[in-house]
């Protein structure tokens, strides 16, 4: 019997522990079809912080490290410094990216770090109880804002792609989403690339997720799918930002 779909090799084959509708699963399993792809497991580290995304070393058949909220981009950068000849990817929600670790994010971005980031967007932080994240949306409820975000009180979610954009550093920038069968697909060529430009020692890559989160939204599964398009991507539009094309 010829086979049309197995569990790639760069996951381990247990169960996970994410919220049913939840996007990690999917993320995660896009990230290991291109780590097999590009045949670079026994050379690639993986970094994971504290959130929903601190679950991701258990389910990586490569090696990961655990750090504290925010650092992932800093610690890639000592790893990929001492260890230039190995792959280095973070994993990241959008509380950790955007907000703890902002400062790391931006610089490792203006430098230039030869790192990939894989940046999981789902407005909100999903772990400790659905607070407002960064990229929270105007009048989106969460734990802190039940009324929904305003303005007035909380400004505007930031888009990291059109922020990050403005930084010569960055080699390849693009924001995906998990909506439906063609971005899935969209989101691992994205990836694909991130890792590429790494490898070519182009600079940083990074693509952003957009995820659901049906737990902390109050979703369910198929409602949340629809929440990303009729609410997500018309704040946070889908596309790459900074290509090796144009960079050059």
């Amino acid at each position: 019997m010829k086979v049309v779909f197995k569990r790639p090799d760069s996951l381990r084959d247990v169960p996970h522990r994410y919220c049913p509708g939840c996007g990690h699963g999917i993320a995660h399993r896009l990230v290991a079809e291109v780590i097999d792809e590009l045949n670079i497991q026994e050379e690639v580290i993986g970094i994971a912080p504290v959130g929903c995304a601190v679950f991701a070393y258990e389910y990586f058949n490569i090696d990961m490290t655990e750090v504290a909220h925010g650092r992932p981009p800093a610690a890639a950068t000592g790893i990929k410094r001492a260890n230039p000849k190995k792959v280095v990817f973070t994993y990241q929600g959008d509380g950790d990216l955007a907000a703890i670790g902002m400062a790391e994010t931006i610089h490792a971005a203006a430098r230039g770090e030869r790192i990939t980031v894989i940046f999981i967007n789902n407005t909100v932080y999903g772990m400790t109880g659905g607070q407002m994240a960064p990229t929270t949306l105007l009048d989106q409820k969460t734990a802190t804002t039940p009324y929904g975000r305003s303005i007035k009180d909380a400004g505007y979610p930031i888009k990291m792609c059109e922020l990050l954009g403005t930084l010569n550093g960055v080699a390849y920038l693009a924001r995906t989403a998990l909506d439906t069968p063609t971005h899935i697909l969209k989101a691992k060529a994205a990836i694909k690339k991130a890792f590429q430009v790494q490898l070519d020692d182009l600079g940083l890559g990074l693509v952003e997720i957009l995820s659901p989160c049906p737990s902390i939204w109050g979703l369910s599964p198929k409602e949340a799918i629809k929440w990303i398009q009729e609410k997500m991507i018309p704040v946070f539009k889908l596309g790459e930002f900074v290509t090796v094309d144009k960079k050059q």
